[in-house]
This record gives structure tokens, C-alpha cells and sequence, in this order.
């Protein structure tokens, strides 16, 4: 009885591992803008491209003048970062998605204003 119990429980596991597995490997990921990277006019990027929850964004940009800032809606309507708002600014930066809705601008001034600014429906 004892030892069905341990081949149920490792069957378990090993069957958690590979829909881990699984779910990883069928991440993607996206580098904002194309090979022109996170830059001005990228909000019609995201257009005809499917996302998921785990995929990650890449964004490519100078660091020296401009971000990255993950907001909520409100923040990417008025080009305002939220107080808290989480900023990257390596030039290299890749977010994983969450399920729903994903904001992101650059707050130099001026930038999200000229279409520094993407929204993406991650399913």
C-alpha cells in the first residue's frame, strides 16, 4: 500500500514537471519595435501579434535617453507613471508578461506623448 502511495505521489510530480516544462517552452519572446528597438511611434507594434502570460518583451533602447515604465491604464492614457510605477532603464530589458493587460511607456518628457508607449493583451 505504502509503496502504490510513493509511485502515485512521484507519477505527481513527474506529471507537474512536464506541464512546467511544458508551459515554459511555449513562452515566446518579442523585441518592441522590431530591429528598431523601443522607440518613438511604437504604439501600433503590437498590432496583429498574440501574446500570452509568461511571454517576455524585449526592449532595446538607449538608456541615456530613454525607459521603460510599466503603469496601468490611466498611466498609459495620460503618459503619467503612477507613484510606484516599476522603471527599467539598462537599455536591455525584458518583461514577462502577466495575464491581461500590459502598459508600458517612456517617461522622458515628451516621449510617451510622441507614441513612446505600447499596450499589450496578454491571454
Amino acid at each position: 500500500m505504502v509503496q502504490g502511495r510513493c509511485s502515485a505521489v512521484a507519477a505527481t510530480v513527474l506529471l507537474c514537471c512536464l506541464l512546467l516544462h511544458f508551459e515554459v517552452a511555449q513562452s515566446a519572446s518579442f523585441t518592441v519595435g522590431g530591429r528598431g528597438g523601443w522607440t518613438f511611434n511604437a504604439a501600433a507594434w503590437p498590432k496583429g501579434k498574440r501574446f500570452k502570460a509568461g511571454d517576455t518583451l524585449v526592449f532595446n533602447y538607449n538608456p541615456s535617453i530613454h525607459n521603460v515604465v510599466a503603469v496601468n491604464r490611466a498611466g498609459y492614457k495620460s503618459c503619467k507613471a503612477p507613484k510606484g510605477a516599476k522603471v527599467f532603464k539598462s537599455g536591455k530589458d525584458q518583461i514577462k508578461l502577466k495575464k491581461g493587460q500590459n502598459f508600458f511607456i517612456c517617461n522622458y518628457i515628451g516621449h510617451c506623448q510622441a507614441g513612446m508607449k505600447i499596450a499589450v493583451t496578454a491571454a
